[in-house]
């Protein structure tokens, strides 16, 4: 008896397995990079929503359930308060200074340099913080969709402002 739940439950497992998405074969140079930041649609699912911060999606689409990648582009001296995100992301530092904290308000004294190279994760609903200094950063991130942005003080989400 217990064999034969076990080979069930190794099928159910396969087969499942075998039902999820695989990610597409993409090969992207630096200029290819570069030519699909100039198609951003202006839709910042998945970042700050703040003026001036752009999104490209690099893989998956971050507002449907699935594995997705978006390159965020942030101006310098710009800062994003305390937010969460509902999907866990990890992030490498592309390019810039970022500079990245956990808690519930901003604090400068929290945030950590982040220099090209750095990774840090954003776990489910933890909320987090960011601020650029003289120069723009780049940020890749990636999680599995969908993804929101939820500001823990309300009067700070840019969507909520007139």
């Amino acid at each position: 008896m217990l064999r034969r739940i076990l080979i069930f439950a190794l099928f159910f497992s396969v087969a499942f397995a075998s039902t999820s998405p695989s990610l597409p074969e993409m090969r992207l140079t630096p200029e290819e990079v570069n030519a699909r930041a100039t198609q951003t649609t202006g839709n910042q699912i998945g970042s700050s929503g703040l003026a001036g911060v752009q999104t490209t999606v690099l893989c998956g689409d971050p507002s449907r359930a699935g594995f997705y990648t978006i390159l965020l582009y942030v101006p310098a001296h710009t800062t994003i308060r305390a937010h969460s995100h509902r999907d866990n992301r990890m992030a490498a530092v592309l390019s810039g200074t970022w500079h990245f904290g956990y808690g519930t308000a901003f604090d400068e004294g929290q945030l950590k340099n982040m220099p090209p190279g750095s990774v840090y994760s954003e776990p489910a609903r933890v909320n987090h913080f960011a601020r650029t200094d003289d120069t723009p950063s780049i940020v890749q991130i990636s999680g599995y969709g969908p993804t929101d942005t939820v500001y823990f003080d309300s009067a700070n989400d840019p969507s909520k402002k007139q």
